[in-house]
């Protein structure tokens, strides 16, 4: 990998640690910093089509069942498509108030989608499917 993909990528895993640790605070202006105007997320099947959206549905999420909630998350992989465009696969996990480990069946596997805009690595797009038993 050259000096300047491991610098991008060091910056990449800086974006999605912000997020997990905003998340974690439950500020949800802190979880889209670092996410573009235009974002799109996909989550439990309803689609979020803006920065502003997802920001406010987080921020209800943060006052209701996800308040003191936090985030398991082991990146799978993470390739570069083109200069600048990243995607990075990992699997996650909403660790609730109480809870210490994410159970099999609250594990998802993600998508992430980054854009290097202005020299800046943004979440583009989001996307995340239930973690399956094998064989399904």
């Amino acid at each position: 990998m050259s000096d300047s993909r491991a610098v991008d990528e060091a910056a990449i895993q800086g974006v999605l640690i912000d997020s997990y640790k905003a998340w974690e605070a439950g500020d949800a202006d802190g979880m889209v910093a670092n996410y573009t105007a235009d974002a799109t997320a996909i989550m439990t099947g309803s689609l979020r089509d803006s920065r502003d959206v997802i920001r406010e549905n987080m921020a209800l999420a943060f006052e209701g069942p996800l308040k003191g909630s936090s985030t398991y998350n082991k990146t799978l992989s993470l390739r570069f498509v083109g200069r600048d465009a990243a995607i990075v696969v990992s699997e996650s996990g909403i660790l609730f108030a109480g809870q210490t480990e994410v159970p099999d069946t609250g594990k998802v596997n993600a998508t992430w989608v980054f854009e290097k805009r202005d020299g800046q690595w943004l979440i583009a797009a989001y996307h995340n499917s239930p973690v399956l038993e094998s064989g399904q």
